[in-house]
């Protein structure tokens, strides 16, 4: 999980997160080791015989402060800057840009030192201006076409007779880098390059230009097609698009047995491991925050996630409906049912914990449904609103119950999702906004230690929310009510991560006394 934030010791942590990590000191005093692997980045050619306007002068002419600057530390790149530049002046305006001639233009257009390539944060910046060198160095996404062009990745494309390598089958390109059709491309780039700056703040073509001339308006590039990431539920369903997925993009049961990892997302651990290369609280010039900075993570988490149940419940509905982009129409989708409830190990029955506690709402040897994105949330849920808490509990009762049978029904599993999703919904838009205490954050914190048993019996995944959820709600509080037994806490949460590093061996009776012991230290 998320070694090495402030409430955790050092680990491997490797086995948690999908994108494989140890190694760099991160918040908690933990590693997350990076291997640094130098982007690939190809110029692209200057069309001509293309119409020239003021405006794209005008932004010709903001460019060249930059790139003069740029070229005493880097000649090369400083060219590189430009080019991207001149070409997408020539080609046409921003105004001229309709959504559909909206292009990617690849990672090497944000690469200037005086831009987001810097080395280190830029001081009096209100922003850090390295974000290009800390996504090549560090972020685990830049590593994300490599991740299929190992054995592994060649063995899945054998076992789903891809009729390709992973690296070139778009089924696999779509989440593992920033993967375009040709029309969609302003300029030459490398897949190779991963899951770059376009991938999430859409594409540059329209918005590079006005983007580095001084004070332009956030909302000008948003409305030039830059995906406006500030909020936590747009970021959330950014983030979600790959790390849940779509009708276009997704991860099923198919893909799992081939060997490809489970999906799950929790925001705020996320970002921390990343790691995040923005500011927070966000700037609205250099040591002015724009936003509240008080709570930050404890907002992420909980608004993030509302959202992930919300879009899990989209995602059931259109499967249960048949919604699949390739038109194959898989029911019951196992990949919405909890991995560790079959795949774990089988010991002598006396030693079953899960025998041991029964199987409470269904019925023995059928499936059970994924309960992991609510068996944590619906604490916060009912913390800030009992009113639609109850309503949520009784629509996802209603999931639990169809799809924790052998042959679920569609048309009821689709419509308890949908009203679901819905309420969960209301619920993010709400948690986006409302102002996150001391008080609050304890709260959360213990009512999660009070329920620590039926949190554990959720099963492995439901453990793995309630660890992230207290690293990142201690985490918040620590930083301001500076308790007395900080290093006994952080040491516990440190000890529930350790419990995770191996599925099979997964003990809920083990994970519910680590989770209660927890408890009495806070007060």
């Amino acid at each position: 999980m998320r070694a090495g934030r402030e409430a955790s010791g050092a680990r491997n942590d490797s086995r948690i997160f999908p994108h494989r990590r140890a190694g760099k000191r991160g918040e908690n005093g933990g590693t997350l080791s990076f291997r640094a692997i130098p982007g690939k980045r190809a110029a692209g050619g200057v069309p001509f015989a293309l119409k020239l306007n003021a405006i794209s002068w005008q932004n010709i002419l903001a460019a060249l402060p930059i790139a003069s600057r740029m070229m005493r530390p880097d000649p090369l790149r400083a060219l590189y800057f430009c080019t991207a530049i001149v070409s997408l002046a020539i080609s046409a305006s921003p105004a001229d840009q309709t959504k559909e001639q909206r292009k990617y233009i690849g990672p090497g257009s944000c690469a200037a030192t005086s831009c987001h390539g810097s080395v280190k944060p830029v001081a009096g910046s209100r922003i850090f201006q390295n974000e290009y060198s800390t996504w090549i160095l560090q972020d685990k996404h830049s590593k994300a076409y490599q991740a299929l062009t190992g054995q592994v990745g060649e063995r899945m494309a054998r076992i789903l007779k891809l009729e390709t390598k992973a690296e070139e089958a778009q089924r696999c390109l779509a989440c593992h880098a920033l993967y375009t059709t040709a029309e969609q491309r302003g300029r030459v780039f490398e897949v190779s390059e991963g899951v770059s700056c376009e991938s999430c703040h859409g594409p540059a073509s329209a918005w590079l230009g006005p983007h580095t001339t001084r004070d332009c308006p956030h909302e000008k590039s948003v409305a030039l097609g830059m995906r406006d990431t500030r909020g936590a539920i747009g970021r959330t369903r950014l983030c979600l698009e790959c790390h849940l997925g779509t009708r276009e993009k997704f991860v099923d049961h198919q893909m799992i047995a081939a060997g490809h990892p489970d999906l799950y997302f929790e925001l705020d651990s996320f970002s921390a491991v990343m790691p995040r290369h923005w500011k927070v609280p966000r700037e609205s010039s250099a040591g002015k925050p724009a936003e509240e900075a008080a709570w930050a993570g404890v907002r992420d988490w909980a608004t993030g996630q509302a959202v992930e149940l919300s879009a899990a419940m989209e995602r059931l509905a259109w499967r249960a409906k048949g919604g699949r982009a390739d038109q194959q129409d898989v029911w019951p989708e196992y990949g919405e049912l909890s991995c560790f409830a079959c795949h774990h190990s089988l010991g002598p029955a006396k030693d079953s914990w899960r025998q041991e506690h029964g199987y409470e709402g269904r019925r023995p040897g059928d499936p059970a449904w994924n309960l992991s994105r609510y068996a944590v949330f619906r604490y916060m849920a009912r913390q800030v609103d009992a009113s639609s808490a109850q309503e949520l509990d009784k629509h996802v009762q209603a999931v639990s119950s169809e799809m924790s049978k052998l042959n679920p029904d569609r048309a009821a599993a689709a419509n308890a999702a949908l009203a679901a999703g819905a309420v969960a919904q209301k619920l993010a838009e709400r948690l986006a906004t409302i102002a996150y205490d001391r008080a609050m954050t304890l709260r959360a914190m213990q009512t999660l230690t009070e329920n620590a048993e039926t949190i554990a019996l959720g099963d492995e995944r439901t453990a793995e929310q309630a660890t992230m959820a207290m690293d990142s709600l201690y985490i918040a509080y620590s930083k301001d009510a500076k308790p007395r037994s900080d290093a006994d806490i952080r040491a516990a949460i440190n000890a529930l991560f350790q419990q995770l590093e191996n599925p099979s061996a997964y003990n809920a009776d083990q994970f519910a006394a680590g989770l209660r012991r927890i408890g009495p230290m806070l007060r």
